[in-house]
């Protein structure tokens, strides 16, 4: 019988990889699996196989305890817990393909059929609700011809985790979510987050079904959170005087609602938080009870990349190159899924825009698929343009060293700001035109949208 401690990772992704790392460093004895031999490699060389901040230094205190292998076979019998850390991609209808999940449960199923000690299985790739017990649940019993509870145990486990902080995130949750078969599957697994996490996390614990709604629940709560701030933004560049950080620091304050995601500047992006928020508006609409308020979210977030696409167009000349500094979807990560700056420099490009790009660690991720349709700048000094505009789309650390200064001998018309980073640096600069967006457009050069 494995050890209680012998934990296997499907999956060694951006979210694989660094939990995996996170069970090793904290004792745990962690075989990884992966379908890629590069990866697999990598980890056995205690490299990084993706880029997350903070994972080469935890890779260095594994002690040993991590390795990773191509065999699932093998990690199985080795150990007493699998996680399920695979791909669940977005169908066209807004619900998650089983494409990847399928493939390793019916491979756990074939172990799972010759093992003959218990084993707890735990999924933490987003599913639609319902899929864990009317299709995976059973598919394993069926393949391994054994009973999910008596036999092994399955809980549905989805970690809230931001790219770029991942590894905090993990070991230093706000709470632990826990869809479990049965008593016994719950108890193992909610044992084994106590003993990795840090601060005593609160545990809830319910039914496949309900845990499954609840994760697309909380990040589709976030989109809206975002979404009200967006709105505020906009009223605020309306409304003369307008300063929407003067009015979200004050619906923070209330504890009902709370400063968190409560900042007005562009629409959401990123791998998780369009799709949930769209997978919630189609199972809304399977169920007959219709999720206006995400369709809503979903619609206005698009809006609002129209919004700055206008917003950038008229800060300069009718034909002003732009630069667009920052395409990950947020700081400290190479992520460019659904990301404001990337799609902007699409919709810029079509319009006969000439675009030049720059993102500290995107610029790969980007050139997929922006191709050769913009210019990339090897550094933000590179990407000035003279009568150009700067859009400051992701405030990396890279970029608060930039300068009113730097931005004039460079010979820049505007910069548009959505996060106002600059706004008391630039505002009111008489060579530069400030646009913060968010803020009350001054009369003597207004930006009509």
């Amino acid at each position: 019988m494995p050890p209680a401690d012998a934990v296997s990772v499907v999956g060694l992704g951006k979210l694989g990889a660094p939990i995996a790392a996170c069970f090793a460093a904290r004792g745990f004895e962690v075989t990884g699996v992966d379908a890629d031999a590069a990866k697999v490699a990598q980890v056995n060389r205690g490299e990084a196989p993706v880029h997350e901040t903070g994972l080469p230094d935890l890779l260095a205190k594994t002690g040993g305890r991590l390795r990773a292998t191509m065999d699932l076979e093998e990690a199985v019998l080795r150990t007493s817990i699998t996680f399920l850390v695979v791909p669940t991609p977005s169908d066209a209808d807004g619900s998650f393909s089983l494409a990847y999940v399928e493939p390793a449960i019916d491979a756990i199923g074939a172990v799972l059929a010759r093992k003959g000690s218990y084993h707890l299985i735990v999924l933490t790739s987003t599913v639609l609700p319902g899929a864990t017990e009317r299709s995976i649940v059973p598919r394993l019993e069926r393949i391994s011809g054994k009973r999910c509870g008596p036999d092994f145990g399955f809980c549905y486990s989805p970690e809230f985790v931001a790219l770029g902080s991942v590894i905090k995130d993990f070991l230093e949750p706000d709470f632990l979510l826990i869809g479990e078969s049965d008593a016994r599957a719950g108890d193992t697994l909610a044992q084994i987050y106590k003993s990795v996490c840090s601060g005593d996390p609160p545990v809830v614990r319910m039914g496949f079904a309900n845990a499954e709604l609840a994760k697309l629940a909380v990040n589709t709560f976030v989109t809206t959170k975002i979404s009200f701030a967006n709105m505020l933004a906009t009223i605020c560049e309306k409304l003369p005087g307008g300063d929407v950080d003067a009015v979200t620091h004050a619906l923070g304050l209330d504890s009902r609602i709370g400063p968190r995601y409560l900042k007005g500047a562009l629409p959401y992006g990123g791998p998780c938080f369009p799709r949930d928020n769209v997978a919630l508006a189609h199972l809304g609409r399977l169920l007959d009870a219709p999720a206006s308020i995400a369709s809503a979210t979903d619609a206005f977030n698009h809006d609002l990349l129209r919004r700055l696409t206008v917003v950038v167009e008229r800060a300069g000349g009718p034909d002003a190159p732009v630069a667009i500094l920052g395409l990950a979807y947020k700081p400290g990560t190479n992520v460019v899924d659904e990301a404001p700056g990337v799609m902007l420099a699409e919709l810029l490009e079509r319009a006969g825009r000439k675009v030049t790009v720059h993102d500290p660690l995107a610029m790969p991720s980007a050139r997929r698929i922006l191709g050769t349709r913009v210019a990339y700048a090897q550094s933000w000094r590179e990407a000035l343009i003279r009568d150009g505009v700067v859009a400051l789309i992701n405030v990396d650390p890279a970029y608060r060293e930039i300068t009113a200064s730097d931005l004039v001998r460079a010979g820049v018309e505007a910069v548009v700001d959505p996060w106002r980073a600059f706004r008391h640096a630039f505002d009111d600069h008489e060579s530069l035109r400030y646009v913060g967006i968010g803020l009350a457009t001054k009369s003597r050069r207004p930006v009509a949208v």
